[in-house]
């Protein structure tokens, strides 16, 4: 189903990806013409407003009256609501990369950054550098914090002790966890977020 969602908007885009489309459609949108009138209008012939409006019959965003031998057509605003409503809400657009794996990049960066199989074992792994792009030091971030438990609370020296572990300036890694909420103190203990 959300292939045929993600189908209908590649339609809806190609369609509307082109010029005399959306001139069409701009006229339609303010009154009801036939297929002559808008060809005289775009300086077109009337086969290619034909074929036009073909295009934008098929995904609904015009609509045909006929009136004895004349078809006039209009554009179906109720239609281009309804694309609107379902296709340019954040949380649909996002819809369209569930099928991405968004760790292929994490792997990437890990593997860029962090010495020995870091799937596989904590053992012999370590930070070559702290990256100095935003987004792949988040990465790593992300994947150190790991090493921390939820709900248990640290203290200083423990919480270096661990950082130790995979990087010899565990101040830097400790304040940047810290910066980008990962981990928080209270009260002289460190606790993952």
């Amino acid at each position: 189903m959300k292939n045929d969602r993600l189908q209908k908007l590649l339609r809806f885009f190609k369609a509307l990806a082109d010029e005399s489309r959306l001139k069409i459609i701009g006229i339609l949108a303010n009154q009801e013409c036939s297929v002559e009138e808008l060809a005289v209008l775009l300086e077109l012939k009337e086969p290619t407003i034909s074929h036009h409006l073909t295009k934008l019959k098929q995904l609904e965003l015009v609509r045909m009256r006929p009136e004895g031998n004349t078809h006039f057509y209009q554009l179906d605003k109720n239609v281009l609501q309804t694309i609107t409503e379902e296709v340019f809400r954040p949380e649909k657009i996002a819809s369209f990369a569930e099928d991405v794996n968004f760790e292929t990049w994490e792997n990437k960066v890990l593997n860029t950054y962090v010495e020995g199989i870091f799937q596989n074992s904590d053992s012999g792994q370590y930070l070559r550098e702290i990256p100095s792009s935003s987004k792949k030091r988040l990465t790593v971030l992300k994947w150190l914090i790991d090493k921390f438990e939820m709900g248990v609370e640290y203290p200083l020296d423990t919480v270096n002790e661990i950082l130790n572990r995979y990087y010899p300036d565990s101040e830097s890694l400790r304040k940047e966890l810290i910066n980008i909420r990962l981990m928080r103190e209270e009260n002289g203990m460190y606790l993952r977020c």
